[in-house]
């Protein structure tokens, strides 16, 4: 069950990100000179953009998700009996009010927007300079490669975050918020504190980000061809 439930939520988050960047992409182009590549600081305006939206329109799957967790946790008597993700949304929302899907929205965004410009803006302007530089044309292994620049950038810029993330939510120290935790660590620890754990968190995204750009693109070439 919660493995639908994760397989659910990824869909929503991934497929709205995409989606959106796409069409924010598609849109500045039409705009720029006939032929010209977008620039590199409009397709990390529209990764921010696209990482935003997508987490808003995710959390009520994400925050049904992490109650359906604690729920299996619980006493029987005390226990909800979400039955499914999409059920857990709806006794939600009816007991505690809609806004409620929407709790802790603010972290997940700001997260989505930074590992956002990794999975896309790095992944398309790795595979523009790859292309560009005739290494290598526009085919798996060119995707495999932009796949893997991809999934270091979002590794990097995400994980100081996800690291501040996890000592407020341990309150290991009083930190006024995620830019005063991320100041004092690197202040007293070093810089390298940021980036505990790292090894981990690139073994769980490089396959996760390569197998999903490798599909991405065989199914948009599947897809043109119908």
């Amino acid at each position: 069950l919660m493995e639908m439930s994760c397989t659910l939520t990824q869909v929503v988050y991934s497929g709205t990100r995409f989606g959106v960047y796409d069409i924010l992409k598609r849109s500045m182009e039409k705009q720029g000179k006939p032929g010209a590549p977008m620039t590199w600081e409009k397709k990390i305006f529209a990764a921010l953009v696209a990482g935003g939206i997508g987490a808003l329109v995710a959390n009520p799957y994400d925050l049904a998700m992490v109650r359906m967790q604690a729920d299996g946790r619980l006493p029987v008597e005390q226990r909800r009996g979400y039955k499914n993700v999409v059920d857990a949304v709806w006794k939600v929302s009816r007991s505690e009010g809609a806004g409620a899907l929407w709790s802790g929205v603010a972290p997940n965004v700001n997260r989505a927007m930074i590992v956002t410009v990794g999975h896309l803006a790095v992944y398309d302007e790795a595979k523009v300079q790859i292309v560009n530089s005739g290494l290598l044309g526009d085919g798996v292994a060119c995707h495999l490669t932009a796949g893997v620049f991809s999934a270091l950038s979002a590794s990097a810029l995400s994980h100081p975050v996800d690291v501040a993330k996890t000592r407020l939510m341990n309150k290991q120290a009083n930190y006024r918020g995620m830019a005063d935790c991320l100041w004092k660590t690197a202040s007293a620890e070093g810089p390298l504190a940021l980036y505990k754990g790292f090894l981990p968190t690139l073994y769980r995204q490089v396959p996760y980000v390569v197998v999903t750009w490798v599909t991405a693109e065989q199914v948009g070439r599947a897809w043109k061809r119908l």
